[in-house]
């Protein structure tokens, strides 16, 4: 898939998912590349000024889960206890990019016990199945 229809894709699903929710799920997300194109290539959400100041240290836990267990294109992690600004789930895209999501004010946990999380859900696991079939181009 190529960027821009990934970025189309994204943002559809998260106008779904709050619709479904019936609120913001995640107020912040970022594209990131860990392989030939690295960095932060996409970013939507409230702190772009600090974004990849931060990107070390809020990445912490979700890495340690990620660490545990093993992830393809299209697979879901998530950080249940990341609090704050530190990211709650990621999307991989492809071979080495990745999709982080968080809400900057509410852990996963929080976000999960509003009933509207169930449909929310299935929407992320849509999007995660996009990538599974048609892969982020790197």
């Amino acid at each position: 898939m190529e960027f821009e229809a990934a970025r189309t894709h994204i943002q559809s699903a998260f106008a779904r998912m709050s619709a479904a929710y019936g609120q913001l799920v995640f107020d912040e997300w970022a594209v990131l590349g860990l392989g030939g194109q690295q960095g932060v290539l996409a970013y939507t959400g409230p702190r772009p000024d600090r974004f990849r100041r931060e990107m070390p240290n809020d990445a912490v836990p979700l890495r340690a889960e990620a660490a545990a267990q093993p992830s393809g294109v299209g697979d879901i992690v998530f950080a249940l206890e990341a609090g704050g600004t530190r990211y709650d789930v990621f999307v991989r895209l492809g071979e080495a990019t990745y999709l982080v999501c968080n809400h900057t004010a509410k852990t996963m946990a929080e976000i999960r016990a509003n009933p509207g999380w169930l449909q929310a859900q299935g929407v992320l696991f849509e999007l995660g199945e996009k990538f599974r079939a048609d892969p982020l181009e790197e």
